[in-house]
């Protein structure tokens, strides 16, 4: 004799379990790990640069991941925060390029980088770069804004 099967009775089932919670972050915090990103990722920009005697499109890259890592991951998912990590992006790059020239300057005038830093100041440093900024000094900038601005909005989803 054959057995028939025989579907469970309704309240038998397990409930699906809840989904997890919406990730919202915490946008003030986002905004500081990225202002904090940039600032380092400025000064490995610079030190690279440095190290290598030229630019490296990579590193512009790295700078722009980095700032929308911190603040994607950390700040959730927040429409300003992409925007926000573009722009500390873009300056990261070129606060990264004005170290390069006062490391430069540094090592060419055989002076400590504190004395570079404070005899053109950031004036001079300026001046510096828009005589000698080419092209691939402006696509540097643009590359790390758009990939922060990608990174940020990625991470945060």
């Amino acid at each position: 004799m054959a057995q028939s099967f025989q579907p469970p009775a309704p309240d038998s089932y397990t409930a699906a379990p809840a989904p997890a919670p919406a990730r919202h972050g915490n946008v003030g915090f986002g905004i500081l790990a990225a202002v904090v990103a940039a600032l380092v990722a400025a000064g490995a920009y610079g030190g690279i640069m440095n190290a290598i005697d030229r630019q490296v499109g990579y590193a512009a890259v790295a700078v722009g991941a980095l700032v929308g890592l911190a603040a994607g991951k950390i700040g959730g998912k927040n429409p300003v925060l992409p925007v926000v990590s573009a722009v500390l992006s873009v300056g990261a790059v070129y606060l990264g390029q004005l170290f390069f020239i006062a490391l430069a300057l540094s090592e060419f005038a055989h002076v400590g980088l504190g004395d570079v830093l404070s005899n053109p100041g950031i004036g001079g440093l300026n001046d510096i770069w828009k005589e000698s900024a080419e092209a691939m000094d402006y696509l540097f900038l643009v590359i790390g804004g758009v990939v922060a601005f990608g990174t940020a909005r990625k991470v945060s989803d």
